[in-house]
């Protein structure tokens, strides 16, 4: 039983490469510059959930050993997550804290942003958005609208990924600059 806490994962090479990639998409300047998502540890949470809520919602499709892809790199951004906590010198004793805080958030993310997804619908989105990143309740907010817009166009571009472009990468991403 203690063992398993020091065996390492078959897939830690792949889900670094996919966590990478993943990570460079959502901390692409624009999001931050020109989409005015708020560069503060809120708004890279927020940026780095819905980029990985894509990939997983895609790899949750795929056959074996897509779901297990799509956990992993769940677990990954969670460890980063608290890597992070650690280094911006939160104490022990509240990592935990912020890391179930941080978990509810995720759920409640995926569960908004999942069911605007899966209907298509782009104003129900931008206003999930405007509600958690932006932390506006105008639901006609000009960012949450272009960022609903390249949300939607990222998650079509992943649409066409079967297993082995996660296994093999680069992941198709698209460049949050060509969204207007």
């Amino acid at each position: 039983m203690i063992f398993k806490l020091f065996r390492r994962n078959p897939n830690e090479v792949l889900i670094a490469r996919l966590h990478g990639e993943i990570m460079a998409q959502a901390r692409n300047p624009v999001l931050f510059l020109d989409y005015g998502v708020s560069d503060t540890p809120e708004g890279r949470f927020e940026m780095v959930a819905l980029h990985v809520l894509l990939a997983v919602r895609r790899l949750q499709q795929l056959p074996a050993p897509g779901p297990d892809i799509a956990q992993d790199i769940t677990d990954e951004m969670f460890r980063h997550f608290d890597i992070a906590f650690r280094e911006m010198g939160v104490a022990d004793t509240t990592v935990p804290k912020r890391m179930k805080k941080y978990a509810s958030a995720w759920m409640g993310r995926a569960r908004a942003y999942g069911a605007a997804l899966d209907s298509r619908d782009a104003p129900a989105l931008a206003a999930a958005l405007a509600r958690n990143v932006y932390g506006d309740a105008d639901v006609n907010h000009e960012g949450a609208a272009r960022l609903s817009r390249y949300i939607l166009a990222s998650e079509r571009a992943l649409a066409g990924a079967d297993t082995g472009v996660f296994l093999t990468g680069p992941l198709p991403t698209l460049p949050p600059e060509t969204i207007v």
